[in-house]
């Protein structure tokens, strides 16, 4: 984890349609890559657009069209292609273990 995050030039956010209990993957995830987030939305399947002009986005990046499409009337937005076998895919993070979380 960075040691000066308060000096960070970027405020990221996680705007995800994802719910529990895939919440704890990214979770878990940002944790072993040493990534800190600012705001983290999982909408469990609700539109992101509104969540991210109400943020203030200045950019936002997603791996599916169908989120791009109405994003990118608010806020540039980008396609990211994801790959399953991806050197960045995690496999061996658990997804619903509330118990390892509250070791960390």
């Amino acid at each position: 984890m960075p040691t000066t995050i308060e000096l960070s030039p970027l405020r990221l956010a996680i705007v995800t349609a994802r719910n529990a209990p895939s919440h704890m993957r990214v979770i878990k995830t940002l944790r072993k890559w040493g990534v800190y987030v600012d705001e983290a939305y999982f909408l469990g399947g609700l539109s992101k657009d509104k969540v991210l002009k109400a943020f203030g986005a200045h950019i936002f990046f997603d791996d599916q069209d169908i989120h791009l499409k109405d994003s990118s009337k608010f806020v540039p937005s980008g396609r990211v292609p994801y790959a399953s076998d991806s050197p960045l895919f995690v496999k061996d993070v658990p997804i619903n273990s509330s118990e390892e979380m509250n070791k960390e």
